[in-house]
């Protein structure tokens, strides 16, 4: 199969790329720093080529990948990923970030970390961390601060529900501008959101029912345009609505029936306590 020719890198940004395609020639591109993401592109002598099929995505400054709908993830430094915690060593957390193979998070890679103050994670818990090094051959290696050493967004996230998805929604969900789905949903509810380049997303809010909406909105939204991604947000919404007035129409009808019980036990209580009382005069007389 002949190769595309290489043109303009702009040229295939957002368009469909097959094994093999040539998308950047590096020796027309002077004084440029190229940052390769993910595992679909690699670099032959001046030349940059896709190894799996994809659409080409570009982010400022200049750092492309080829995004694809995959379970698999790979590794790459600069990565925020959602990590689940498996074991806990002396030195380290060891993590499941759906990888190849158990990441290590070292026990002092959290902002002010010292020997005194380790954060104490059980089996099951779940993290927001960054990946510092992804070396072939080699357990990557997790931090919970940013590139400054500061907490940031990172650390344990409580509650909520965290749901697994392909990789190229991930990177759609944490793409600028905010994406159609995200966007009708904040327009509408209150709610927090960790998504995870590996695949994993976690939402959290007050009512147990705008985080069903939330999840299921993320997890349709995958193969709709923008203009369907907000349908359908705005029809879960108004089932949500129906849903809410039901819920609070069986509860009234609940609470009117248990007051009326109430008052009828009341009624027989008061009652009974009268024919007592009738029934001691008449033995008193």
């Amino acid at each position: 199969m002949e190769n595309k020719p290489s043109g303009s890198p702009t040229s295939f940004i957002d368009q469909l790329v097959v094994p093999g395609d040539v998308v950047l020639d590096l020796s027309s591109m002077t004084n440029q720093t190229i940052k390769l993401g993910g595992a679909g592109l690699r670099q032959d002598c001046d030349a940059i080529s896709v190894m799996k099929a994809g659409k080409l995505r570009c982010s400022k400054p200049n750092k492309y990948w080829v995004e694809s709908s995959t379970k698999r993830y790979v590794p790459q430094a600069g990565d925020s990923v959602l990590g689940i915690v498996v074991d806990s060593k002396a030195d380290n957390f060891l993590v499941d970030i759906k990888g190849p193979a158990l990441s290590f998070l070292p026990v002092l890679a959290f902002e002010g970390g010292t020997r005194r103050n380790i954060p104490k994670f059980e089996a099951g818990t779940l993290i927001y961390v960054r990946v510092v090094k992804a070396n072939p051959g080699m357990n990557p290696e997790l931090s919970c601060t940013d590139a400054s050493g500061k907490a940031a967004e990172f650390g344990q996230l409580k509650d909520g529900f965290m749901f697994e998805s392909s990789t190229g929604l991930s990177r759609t969900l944490l793409s600028s501008p905010t994406c159609p789905v995200l966007d009708a949903l904040g327009k509408k509810l209150s709610f927090e959101i960790a998504v995870g380049l590996n695949g994993r997303v976690w939402v959290n809010a007050t009512s147990p029912s705008t985080v069903i909406v939330v999840a299921n909105a993320i997890m349709n939204s995958e193969s709709l345009s923008g203009v369907q991604q907000r349908i359908m947000v705005e029809k879960l919404l108004q089932n949500l609505n129906v849903i809410i007035k039901e819920v609070h129409a069986l509860e009234l009808s609940a609470a009117v029936e248990f007051t009326h019980c109430v008052l009828h036990r009341r009624s027989m209580v008061m009652w009974g306590y009268k024919d007592n009382n009738f029934l001691k005069k008449l033995m008193l007389t």
